[in-house]
C-alpha cells in the first residue's frame, strides 16, 4: 500500500497513451533506484475551486505515466464512481529480465494494470532478474494481462508472479493531493481540473488527469507541445494520431489552429478527450473525437462505421480524409509508428508538418529510416532522452 501512494504523491505528468498495445517505449538503461508507472482513475471533482475549470517523466526518482481510462459514463452517479474508486485492487509482483523491466511495466498498462513500479531494491535472488510490482482491478485476469503484456514485447515465455488482494484507498483524495499545475514553457501551463492557474494570463489547457496519456509533463507531452506552439500561426487544420486525454488536440486550438481532429482506439481515451475539451469551453464545431475501429490498428482507408460504442462513433468521412490536415501530430509507440508510417503521412497535405514522438533517442535512426522517404527538412528535438521527430512531407 506504502508503495501506491507513493506513486501517487508526484508530479502531474501526461501519460503516454496506450493508442497501440503491440509495443513499449521505455528501455532498460533508464535503471533508477525506484521507477513508477502508473495510472489514477478518471474522475470527476463537483467542488472544484478554478474558475477555469468550467472553461510521459522524471529520470530521477520516479517515472510516472498517467494513462487515461473513465470509470464514469454519463449516467454514471457520484456514489457509483466513489465506489469504483474504493475497491479492493490486487497486488502481483512479477519477476523478469532487468533488460525488459520497463518495456514489461508499460505493456503492462496497456493490458489492464493500473500501476507498475520496478524496484531494484527488491531485487530478485538471481542478479539479472528485478521485481516489478503491479497493481490490477480486482475484476481482471491478472494471468491473462500478463501474458498479452509478455506478447507484446516479445517474450516468448510469461514471466513468474504472485498475487496478493489489498483494502481499498480513497483514490480521489490521493489524487488530489498528487497532482499539480505544470509549467511546460514560459506563458504555458497544463493545469488539473480543480486547481486554480498559477497565471491567468497564461495559454492554460484545464485536465483532468484521469488515465489516457497527456497531462504534460511527460517530455514527448513537452516536446510536442513545444513544436504545436512555434509552429501553429493561426488557422490549421490539425490531426492527433492517438490523441489520449486530448491535451495536443485541444492545445493546438488555444494556439489558434481552425479545427482540430482526435483519434484513438480507445473510446475511454475519447470520453476523456470530450470530457477535457468541454473544461476548456471547446466544443464540437472546433473539435471532433473520432474511435479508431480495430483495437491495436489506427485508421485505415477499409473499416465498419457502423458500430456505435456508446456516443463514439465511427466517422469514415472523417478517418478517410487524407491529405486534408496542416500539421499532424503521432506522440503513440515506436512500432506503431513504424507500422503505420504511411497512414500517418497520409493524412497531411504535401509541405505541411508531421511529427513523431513517443521515443528515445536510441530509436531515432529506425523512425528517421522509416519516414524519410516520406519527409524532407527533418529535424530532431531531445529532451530526458525522449525525442520528437518532425518533418515536411514530400
Amino acid at each position: 500500500m506504502t508503495m501506491v501512494l507513493s506513486s501517487l504523491r508526484g508530479h502531474f505528468v501526461k501519460h503516454l497513451s496506450c493508442t497501440n498495445t503491440s509495443t513499449s517505449i521505455i528501455t532498460s538503461r533508464f535503471f533508477t533506484i525506484r521507477r513508477v508507472h502508473m495510472l489514477i482513475p478518471f474522475i470527476h471533482f463537483p467542488n472544484s475551486n478554478s474558475a477555469l475549470s468550467k472553461e510521459r517523466y522524471q529520470h530521477r526518482k520516479h517515472i510516472q505515466t498517467v494513462a487515461e481510462i473513465s470509470t464514469l459514463s454519463s449516467a454514471s452517479s457520484e456514489s457509483t464512481a466513489s465506489d469504483s474508486f474504493t475497491s479492493p485492487y490486487l497486488s502481483v509482483r512479477i519477476c523478469c529480465q532487468k533488460d525488459v523491466a520497463d518495456m514489461l511495466s508499460e505493456a503492462l498498462l496497456c493490458f489492464g494494470a493500473s500501476s507498475t513500479t520496478v524496484d531494484e531494491e527488491e531485487s530478485s535472488e538471481r542478479s539479472d532478474e528485478i521485481i516489478i510490482t503491479s497493481i490490477f482491478s480486482v475484476c481482471k485476469d491478472v494471468k491473462d494481462c500478463i501474458s498479452l503484456a509478455a506478447d507484446s514485447i516479445g517474450l516468448q515465455k510469461i514471466p513468474s508472479f504472485e498475487v496478493a488482494m489489498h483494502d481499498h484507498t480513497d483514490w480521489i483524495k490521493a489524487t488530489q493531493e498528487s497532482f499539480h499545475p505544470v509549467e511546460v514553457s514560459d506563458g504555458l501551463w497544463v493545469v488539473p481540473e480543480w486547481t486554480t492557474p498559477p497565471d491567468l494570463q497564461a495559454t492554460n489547457i484545464i485536465l483532468n488527469p484521469g488515465l489516457a496519456f497527456g497531462t504534460g509533463e511527460h517530455p514527448t507531452t513537452k516536446l510536442c507541445l513545444l513544436l504545436l506552439r512555434d509552429l501553429i500561426r493561426g488557422g490549421e487544420l490539425f490531426l492527433d494520431y492517438g490523441t489520449g486525454s486530448g491535451v495536443l488536440a485541444i492545445a493546438a486550438l488555444k494556439f489558434g489552429a481552425t479545427f482540430s481532429v482526435g483519434f484513438d482506439i480507445d473510446p475511454q481515451a475519447i470520453t476523456s478527450a470530450r470530457y477535457n475539451a468541454t473544461i476548456n469551453n471547446i466544443g464540437h464545431e472546433k473539435l471532433l473525437l473520432s474511435l479508431v475501429p480495430g483495437k491495436g490498428s489506427l485508421p485505415s482507408a477499409d473499416f465498419d462505421s457502423s458500430m456505435d460504442i456508446g456516443e463514439t462513433a465511427y466517422d469514415a468521412e472523417v478517418l478517410n480524409k487524407r491529405g486534408k490536415y496542416d500539421v499532424v501530430v503521432a506522440n503513440i509507440l515506436l512500432n506503431p509508428l513504424l507500422e503505420l508510417a504511411d497512414q500517418i503521412v497520409s493524412y497531411a497535405k504535401p509541405g505541411s508538418t508531421v511529427a513523431l514522438s513517443g521515443i528515445i533517442s536510441e530509436q531515432i535512426p529506425r523512425i528517421l529510416e522509416r519516414y524519410s522517404p516520406y519527409l524532407e527538412n527533418i529535424t530532431v528535438s531531445k529532451m530526458d532522452d525522449w525525442a520528437c521527430i518532425s518533418g515536411l512531407k514530400k
